[in-house]
C-alpha cells in the first residue's frame, strides 16, 4: 500500500499514508522496512528512529552522517542511553567514559570503576576516589575508606578537605583502639595526613588555616600511633600512659568522654593514681551531661591546656556497665580520701603536662614521642621544633632494641 501510494498519488496523499504506515511497520518490529519507507520520502528523522528502535546503530549513525549530520550527536546521545539502560558498561567505556564511570559508580561496582577511572588521568581517578570515600564513610567503613587513600595518594583539592576531616574524626572517635592491634591504622592514618600535608605545602593551600589543621591532625595521629605502638611494650606503658595525656589537649577533635576515659585507664594501669581519679571524676561528669544535659565542672583544669569549651558526647564511648565501674572507683577513692584532687606539677609550677606555663604564658616544645613538654633534659632534631624528653627518647630506644633482638632470635 505504501509503495503503490508512493508511486501513484500525490506527495500529500504519499506523506499520509507513509505516516499512518510507518508506524505500524515499527509497532510490528519490521524496522528495516519501515526506515526504507521513510528515506523514500526524504522523511530522515524517522528513518533514523526507526533504526534506533530497532537497534541498528551502524545503519542510524550511516543514515545520520551522510543525510542529516545535525542528528549525529543525537544518534550518538541515544546509543549511550541505551547501552546504559542495557548495563552494558564495558561497551559504554569505548564510547563515553565519563558516563560509563557514573554508571559503576550507580551500580556500586567501585573496583571497576576506580580501574577504568586510573586509565584516565589523576584527576577523573580522584574524582571517583572521593566519591567511593564518601559513600563508605556514609555506610561507617572509614577504614576502607582511609585504605583508599593510602592506595591512590590524598591531592591537596580544596573540595576534598571535608571528606578528609571527616574520615579522621570518624575514625579517631572509633572505639577500642588504643590497643597495639590497632597501630596499622594509626600508622596508616599519620602517612595519609603526612603525604597530604606535603601536597599541600606545595600548593596554593601551603600555610593557609586548613593547612594548619591537617597539621593538627597528623600530630595527634602520630601520638595515637606512637601510644599503640608503647602499649604492646610492658617498658613503655609509662609513655602511653603520658601520650593518653597529652591527647586531652586535643579535645575539641577528640570526644572528651574517649579522651578521658581513655587517660584514667592509662594512668590507673601506670599506678598514676591522683590523675586517674581527676580523669575519671571528669568522666563521670561528663556522663552525666549527657543525661542532664548541665556542663561539667572544669575547675581541676584551671591553668592548663585541656580546652573548656569542647562539644558534649551525644552517645557514649563505652558501655552502661563499664561507667558505673568507673563511676564505683571514683566512689571509693572519694569515700577513703586518700588522694588529694590535684594534677601533678613541675618545676615551672605547673600542671606537667601543660605546653603553655601558667606564670609567664610561655609554651614549651611537645615531645615527639609522648607529648608532654620538653624542658630541660632533651634531644634535639635537625627539624625545626621537634625534640624529645631525653628520658622517654632513651626508654623508647631501649625498649625497641630489646623487641628487634627478640625478633632476631
Amino acid at each position: 500500500a505504501a509503495g503503490l501510494s508512493i508511486k501513484f498519488l500525490s506527495g500529500d496523499r504519499a506523506t499520509e499514508v507513509v505516516q499512518l504506515v510507518g508506524p505500524r511497520l515499527v509497532q510490528l518490529g519490521k524496522f528495516n522496512a519501515a526506515a526504507e519507507l521513510y528515506l523514500s520520502m526524504d522523511f530522515n528523522k524517522e528513518a533514523i528512529d526507526a533504526f534506533i528502535e530497532g537497534e541498528e546503530w551502524n545503519k542510524a549513525k550511516t543514515v545520520a552522517k551522510e543525510l542529516e549530520p545535525r542528528y549525529e550527536n543525537y544518534v550518538d546521545q541515544k546509543y549511550k542511553e541505551h547501552l546504559k539502560n542495557q548495563g552494558r558498561v564495558e561497551s559504554l567505556v569505548g564510547v563515553d567514559v565519563m558516563a560509563a564511570l557514573d554508571l559503576y559508580a550507580e551500580k556500586g561496582q567501585w573496583e571497576k570503576c576506580l580501574d577504568t577511572a586510573s586509565k584516565q588521568n589523576f584527576k577523573i581517578l580522584h574524582k571517583y576516589v572521593a566519591l567511593y570515600a564518601t559513600h563508605l564513610i556514609k555506610d561507617d567503613d572509614a577504614l576502607k575508606a582511609l585504605q583508599l587513600y593510602t592506595q591512590h595518594g590524598a591531592p591537596p583539592n580544596p573540595q576534598n578537605f571535608n571528606i578528609y576531616k571527616r574520615l579522621f574524626l570518624d575514625l579517631i572517635n572509633l572505639s577500642n583502639t588504643d590497643g597495639p592491634e590497632s597501630y596499622r591504622m594509626w600508622a596508616d592514618l599519620r602517612s595519609f595526613l603526612q603525604q597530604l600535608c606535603e601536597n599541600m605545602s606545595k600548593s596554593a593551600e601551603a600555610n593557609s588555616p586548613a593547612h594548619e589543621d591537617f597539621e593538627q591532625m597528623l600530630l595527634i595521629a602520630h601520638y595515637l600511633a606512637t601510644r599503640s605502638a608503647a602499649k604492646g611494650v610492658e617498658q613503655l606503658l609509662s609513655v602511653a600512659a603520658k601520650v593518653s595525656v597529652s591527647l586531652l589537649r586535643y579535645t575539641e577533635l577528640i570526644h572528651a568522654d574517649k579522651a578521658f576515659y581513655e587517660a584514667g585507664l592509662a594512668c590507673k594501669a601506670v599506678g598514676w593514681e591522683n590523675m586517674a581519679f581527676i580523669f575519671f571524676n571528669h568522666f563521670v561528669d561528663l556522663c552525666d551531661a549527657l543525661d542532664d544535659g548541665r556542663a561539667p565542672d572544669h575547675s581541676d583544669f584551671l591553668d592548663t591546656d585541656i580546652p573548656f569549651e569542647v562539644p558534649l558526647p551525644t552517645k557514649l564511648c563505652v558501655t552502661d556497665a563499664q561507667v558505673e565501674q568507673i563511676r564505683d572507683w571514683v566512689l571509693m577513692v572519694s569515700v577513703e580520701n586518700r588522694l588529694e584532687q590535684v594534677l601533678p606539677r613541675d618545676e615551672r609550677d605547673t600542671y606537667e603536662a601543660s605546653l603553655v606555663a601558667a606564670n609567664t604564658g610561655l609554651r614549651s616544645l611537645p615531645c615527639v614521642l609522648t607529648g608532654y613538654p620538653v624542658l630541660r633534659n632533651k634531644i634535639e632534631f635537625p627539624a625545626a621544633g621537634k625534640a624529645a624528653n631525653k628520658e622517654d627518647w632513651n626508654k623508647f630506644l631501649m625498649a625497641t632494641k630489646v623487641r628487634l633482638d627478640l625478633c632476631c632470635l
